[in-house]
């Protein structure tokens, strides 16, 4: 099992420490460093400063939102940083919610993800092989355009940047069963949101005959520390902002899959008091347990401990949300 680093999205503003922790990720042995969007910072443009500070280290967007773009602009983005890294980059997509998608891009969300999910794909891979034109009759993402309000001048085109790799590794993150089973047949890798060592049905059939060489890299949040419920707070106030705001009370993938995972009242009751305006409430409500189950907190031992339930399943990557050296260090340590 490998290790990435995983260093989210901005907050109000850039973390000057990202660049020393990718750094010091690569110089522990990380086999890849990971950058995020939601809707203020961007991913690419992160990860294209981390790439002109290191050298080894491996790219990749956890993730980058599909409603962000057309297809064939994130394949740009994504050929134009492997180019400049070295054929360091990977590709992760994600197609977030209503919320964001209709709230912050101006964007319908499609009625049916799976097949925008699928469509979007098939564009970017077309892209990246650059082996004639791109060409697509979808129902979400035509090429060339077809819509009524079309000019009838669209010619499908080739890119003029020959693509440093046709094989560009293409990683989707995908909370329900059949969006998940839909990863494990289109991607070269599936990024959850949230694992459980000890719950892999929760995802359904999916995972019991995945591909050779098809990536699995949950993010988990880790802290080496003595207070196993002091190191779990940042865990449950992350939860506590996803269950309970990050989606509309009628729809909201993060609270569906952590009902799915067996915690069905305390994720409709973390709901009902953060869009009451109960926040910490909120956070409170999250389970120790459900936070505790998803990341790797407390002493060393602890950690070793739990990181053998980790590596036993069929993960391949699990990428480390912490901004403490020490962490990553001990982390590496356990790793090796």
């Amino acid at each position: 099992m490998r290790l990435g680093l995983a260093l989210g999205y901005w907050g109000r503003g850039p973390s000057p420490d990202h660049i020393p922790l990718a750094r010091e990720a690569e110089r522990l042995g990380y086999d890849s460093v990971w950058t995020a969007e939601s809707w203020g910072s961007d991913a690419f443009t992160p990860l294209a400063w981390i790439a002109a500070h290191t050298s080894t280290i491996k790219l990749g967007t956890a993730v980058a939102q599909m409603a962000a773009r057309p297809p064939t602009t994130t394949a740009m983005h994504a050929l134009t940083l492997d180019h400049l890294s070295g054929g360091r980059m990977m590709l992760g997509l994600g197609l977030s919610g209503p919320q964001v998608v209709e709230g912050w891009y101006g964007r319908p969300f499609p009625k049916s993800p799976l097949t925008a999910t699928r469509e979007y794909v098939d564009v970017v891979r077309q892209v990246l092989r650059r082996e004639a034109p791109v060409e697509l009759s979808g129902r979400f993402h035509s090429h060339p355009y077809q819509g009524p309000d079309a000019t009838g001048l669209g010619k499908p085109l080739k890119p003029i940047t020959h693509p440093l790799r046709a094989g560009l590794p293409v990683l989707l993150g995908a909370e329900g069963p059949k969006n998940v089973a839909q990863t494990a047949r289109i991607a070269d890798g599936w990024l959850p949101l949230y694992w459980s060592p000890t719950r892999p049905e929760v995802y359904g059939p999916a995972l019991a005959d995945l591909p050779e060489g098809f990536l699995v890299a949950p993010m988990a949040q880790a802290r080496v520390c003595d207070d196993v419920a002091e190191g779990l707070l940042p865990v449950k106030m992350m939860l506590g902002f996803y269950i309970g705001g990050m989606g509309h009370a009628a729809r909201n993938f993060h609270a569906d899959l952590m009902a799915r995972m067996g915690y069905e009242e305390d994720a409709r009751r973390i709901q009902d008091l953060f869009l009451s305006g109960r926040r910490e409430e909120a956070v409170r409500a999250v389970p120790d347990a459900f936070a505790d189950e998803i990341s790797l907190v407390g002493p060393r031992e602890r950690i070793a401990e739990r990181l053998e339930s980790w590596r036993k399943g069929p993960v391949t990557d699990l990428l480390v949300l912490s901004p403490d050296r020490h962490t990553l260090r001990v982390l590496a340590e356990l790793n090796a």
